[in-house]
């Protein structure tokens, strides 16, 4: 091998290897190697072809010009030499792509313009990506042994550098996802928590019969509960986009449950008895997510309003999902059921479902939110 092509190999594998690594963007990092193939062949067109499932190749990335043509997206069938190539591992050259019989079948017409072709796989044993190919001008010098073997090289060092590079990325990706996981995990355990707990008490403070505030120091409490609530959908907003696209997951509907109910109990001042009948894995994330929230809306009126001694949730999943509060307290006030009640409606709605309110002064309230889970 010619020692001073040997060394322009190893410089371009290494510039494409500091690219790969450093996380570029593949489309640049691809237009890089096909470049740098070019340069070493000395030729008139170089193209990058992937493989598909199929067996087929698409080209990914040219550094030249086919008479005008833009070949990048033009897809070559499964017979072609280069999709031959990228299958068996086993380069080919010949002196006329147009003319010779294993190549000249499957010449699109973008390349009948060329003739001297050179063809390596592009990747590596156990992860062939593709075909790495060198075209020169019909009437050009052929590709000599060495400059061909030097491609081969540099197409298999490319080829390892982007599949070590796809796996650092994935590696990177999980990493990341794992620390939005937690931020959101803290988000929605503590700091939602706290913010509903802190709302709940300045919700009592103003109803307290036994201290009677003045209207504006009671409206501006009222006022200060509403940005509060406005502030846990912000973050429960936030929770969910740190989370896609790997949402919660439906198993976790049974202990987000368990945390409202429990979260219910410590401003309640006693424990609602809860009930869970059938499986919440089977609950779709975004349903699972709807009723986390009705469920905070309901338990979240059963403190402000009722008054009860009793509190019973019930999580029933068959066919549907359907949420039942019941409490024995004194009835939601009219006022008190659009307002407090409208989000539970309008996310049982979006849901496909229903939301219905039984409330008396006599009996109590009882919230049954219901969605299907199958079509």
């Amino acid at each position: 091998m010619d020692p001073t092509l040997a060394a322009r190999a190893l410089s371009a594998s290494t510039e494409i290897a500091t690219a790969a690594l450093s996380g570029d963007d593949p489309e640049a990092v691809l237009s890089r190697v096909v470049a740098c193939a070019a340069e070493l062949a000395e030729a008139d067109l170089g193209l990058v072809m992937a493989r598909g499932d199929d067996g087929r190749l698409t080209i990914e990335a040219a550094h030249g010009h086919a008479g005008g043509e833009n070949p990048v997206g033009l897809v070559l069938s499964t017979r072609s030499s280069a999709a031959r190539v990228a299958r068996s591992g086993i380069p080919i050259v010949v002196d006329d792509v147009t003319t010779d019989p294993r190549t000249s079948p499957f010449v699109p017409k973008e390349l009948w313009g060329f003739g001297p072709f050179a063809a390596a796989p592009f990747g590596t044993r156990e992860r062939r990506l593709g075909a790495l190919t060198v075209y020169r001008r019909r009437g050009g010098p052929p590709f000599t042994p060495a400059t061909v073997e030097v491609l081969t090289a540099f197409a298999a060092q490319a080829g390892l550098v982007l599949v070590l590079a796809e796996g650092s990325n994935a590696r990177q990706r999980i990493a990341v996802f794992e620390e939005r996981e937690r931020i959101a995990r803290n988000l929605h355990d503590v700091i939602i928590q706290r913010l509903y707990g802190a709302g709940m008490q300045l919700d009592l403070l103003v109803r307290r019969p036994t201290k009677r505030l003045a209207k504006a120091d009671a409206t501006r409490l009222a006022e200060a509960v509403d940005e509060l609530d406005a502030t846990i959908a912000d973050v429960r907003a936030t929770v969910r986009a740190l989370r896609s696209p790997d949402p919660t997951s439906p198993a976790d509907l049974a202990e987000s449950v368990r945390q409202e109910v429990a979260t219910a109990g410590e401003l309640l001042g006693f424990q609602p008895v809860l009930d869970i009948s059938g499986d919440p894995s089977v609950v779709p994330p975004d349903v699972a997510d709807h009723a986390r929230a009705a469920l905070r809306e309901a338990l979240s009126n059963v403190v402000r309003h009722s008054g009860a001694s009793q509190v019973r949730v019930r999580l029933l999943i068959d066919k549907n999902l359907e949420l039942d509060v019941i409490d024995n307290g004194c009835g939601i006030p009219p006022g008190v059921t659009r307002r407090g009640l409208k989000h539970l409606e309008e996310r049982a709605e979006e849901a496909g479902g229903h939301c219905q309110v039984r409330s008396s002064a006599r009996t109590g309230t009882m919230v049954t939110w219901k969605v299907p889970l199958h079509p």
